[in-house]
């Protein structure tokens, strides 16, 4: 029989395989609502392109929420020697895209496939290598282009989407390899909660909702929630690195990041209910994060917060986890809320 933990995993894949830069989110917010209807639920979409689904349960709104927006790029210009030059979506670093193979997506629905590389990328070439400001950085498309016209005919024009292959790999010893696990991993953890409650009739210790935000990485996915949210927290990626106690294998419970402290009562709940679990879990400052839920506190909302996810190495890279990471992230999520 197949676990939660490894539905996870088949449901990373899955989202992996469908790229979804932020603004470019319409094909995963299908995937999703499909998937959640399958389950049998009632999920819904707002205007922005969020999916929200309530699992059940009465009294005291919790909702987890994580997104499924990716960093990414757009086309800035065409060159003239055919090349695009991109421009970032979200907090992109070039240095890790270098050499990358990608795909270009039209706003008349064509795909065509191409490699990230540097200006001048070949050491038998250049005395010196440009850096990787995004200046330096360009896409050759795998087409018999040498000109602008010539890309033009392909039906490519500043504004469409770059996206980089995930490369998504799942090894024997449970490690998780891929880009984006930053936070498609957490969203696939949520899936394989709600199929969980669904499969297993939980119940549920008061009112839970999902939201799957499509715009986290340019800060403004969670901005809007529903009205009766008293308790949310993030489910999104647990660093791992120097200074930090979470490993991949972990799930890590967040006290405090760049925005700021976590609600004081809520990371205290979760910490007692990793521990009377018995999970593997770490208490974990990061210095460079932000969350959908501090975005949502910005909007205004009165609300409780927190956010946990499970242990990723090399964080807007290319990324690894592990699926104890999973297990401890879902089975600490089973915990806080069913009885």
């Amino acid at each position: 029989m197949e676990t939660y933990t490894e539905y996870a995993a088949k449901q990373l894949k899955a989202l992996t395989s469908i790229a979804s830069p932020s603004g470019y989110t319409r094909e995963v917010k299908e995937y999703l609502l499909s998937t959640l209807k399958e389950m049998g639920y009632e999920p819904w979409s707002s205007r922005k392109g969020n999916v929200l689904v309530t699992l059940g349960g009465e009294g005291n709104p919790l909702l987890l929420a994580a997104h499924v927006d990716t960093l990414g790029a757009m086309v800035r210009s065409i060159k003239d020697n055919g090349r695009l030059r991109p421009t970032t979506l979200g907090g992109h670093q070039w240095s890790t895209a270098d050499g990358e193979n990608c795909t270009i997506h039209t706003r008349d629905g064509k795909v065509y496939t191409g490699v990230v590389l540097n200006t001048e990328p070949s050491v038998h070439v250049a005395d010196d290598k440009p850096d990787h400001e995004e200046k330096n950085m360009e896409i050759l498309l795998d087409e018999n282009v040498n000109t602008k016209e010539d890309v033009a005919a392909l039906g490519i024009q500043v504004g469409d989407i770059i996206a980089m292959d995930p490369r998504t790999v799942v090894t024997e010893s449970g490690y998780i390899k891929s880009r984006f696990l930053d936070d498609k991993l957490s969203a696939a953890i949520l899936l394989a909660l709600a199929k969980w409650v669904k499969d297993e009739h939980l119940s549920l210790n008061r009112k839970v909702s999902l939201v799957f935000t499509v715009y986290e990485e340019v800060g403004h996915g969670g901005s809007s929630v529903p009205e009766d949210t008293e308790e949310m927290i993030s489910v999104d990626m647990g660093c791992v690195g120097a200074d930090l106690g979470c490993t991949e294998r972990m799930v890590s419970i967040c006290a405090k990041d760049s925005g700021g402290p976590y609600n004081y009562e809520v990371t205290s709940a979760l910490i007692d209910t990793a521990k009377a679990n018995g999970l593997d879990y770490a208490i974990d400052v990061y210095p460079h994060y932000g969350s959908d839920v501090e975005a949502t506190l910005r909007s205004g909302y009165d609300i409780l917060h927190g956010l946990i996810g499970p242990g990723v190495y090399a964080s807007h890279n290319y990324e690894r986890s592990h699926l104890d990471g999973v297990k401890n992230t879902l089975m600490l999520l089973k915990a806080y809320t069913c009885k």
